[in-house]
């Protein structure tokens, strides 16, 4: 009798959430319905709860009459995780295998995809500046969150965490003092407006966008891993459609070409750290 009981709590509480979702696509636009059901089951759970909400049909009804719970919930249902240099070996592999290619071109278009608060951005603008070639740099760092990429266009980061980012930039193939690249204020540091000055931040939402450029590198790390198969299969496709011949893909350590039908249109760089270059055009 419970395990019945159970099973029909959870059939319920499948379809609100699928109401929830679909509610939001059709009344807000923003579109949740391919994300992995267990990692936005947990946090509609979560902000259900931290509501003082007693279910999910309760809390659609919040969100569809009223703004502030839809903020609210985006900001749970937007993964912004994210930090300077992360994954230090990645973008040492970027320096030493796509920057020599980069180096050719006479300008470069950069999309950083749901850069969520823009670190990742940041951090490839230092590379490149390091490198030499962040005035013919043009990078649009995206994402679905507005409200995060207000913080992210501020370039303000806590000061506690600097610690961590100069061991990461220095891991990374950091040539200067890390310092020099902020401000240091009470609490928090703020990134040197030259970092800003070829950095492009806007909206675009993964899920229903389509392809807005053609660039030389498309970054799209740790973001994929919350899709299911059918979004993750989209977003290959717009991300191809988006590179130009011979452009670069990095992903993150989670995510790989396997088993998607691009994957034999791109040759490895770097296996380990997830990187791939345009081999063929698209049909």
């Amino acid at each position: 009798m419970l395990v019945e009981e159970h099973s029909t709590i959870s059939e319920l509480e499948k379809i609100e959430i699928e109401l929830l979702l679909e509610g939001i696509y059709r009344h807000y636009g923003f579109d949740f319905r391919d994300y992995a059901f267990s990692s936005i089951r947990r946090r509609i759970v979560n902000r259900k709860q931290a509501e003082g909400l007693n279910s999910i049909s309760e809390l659609q009804a919040k969100v569809l009459h009223h703004h502030e719970y839809l903020d609210r919930l985006l900001n749970d249902l937007s993964i912004n995780v994210t930090e300077m240099f992360r994954d230090p070996t990645f973008f040492k592999s970027f320096r030493e295998n796509v920057v020599p290619h980069l180096r050719k071109l006479p300008f470069i278009r950069i999309w950083h995809a749901g850069c969520s608060s823009g670190e990742e951005a940041y951090s490839m603008a230092i590379l490149l500046k390091e490198e030499g070639l962040y005035d013919k740099v043009k990078i649009y760092a995206t994402d679905m969150n507005e409200d995060i990429l207000e913080r992210a266009a501020e370039g303000k980061i806590p000061l506690h965490q600097m610690q961590l980012y100069t061991k990461n930039y220095h891991q990374a193939g950091g040539t200067q003092e890390f310092s020099e690249y902020y401000t240091v204020y009470q609490d928090y540091v703020k990134l040197h407006p030259t970092l800003r000055k070829n950095m492009v931040f806007a909206h675009h939402n993964l899920a229903t966008d389509y392809s807005f450029n053609e660039f030389h590198v498309v970054i799209c790390r740790n973001v994929m891993i919350y899709f299911n198969k059918h979004l993750t299969d989209r977003v290959y496709d717009l991300i191809f459609r988006s590179l130009s011949e011979g452009g670069f893909l990095g992903l993150g350590s989670k995510e790989a070409m396997t088993g998607n039908d691009k994957a034999n249109l791109y040759r490895e760089i770097d296996s380990t750290e997830k990187i791939y270059q345009k081999v063929s055009t698209f049909d």
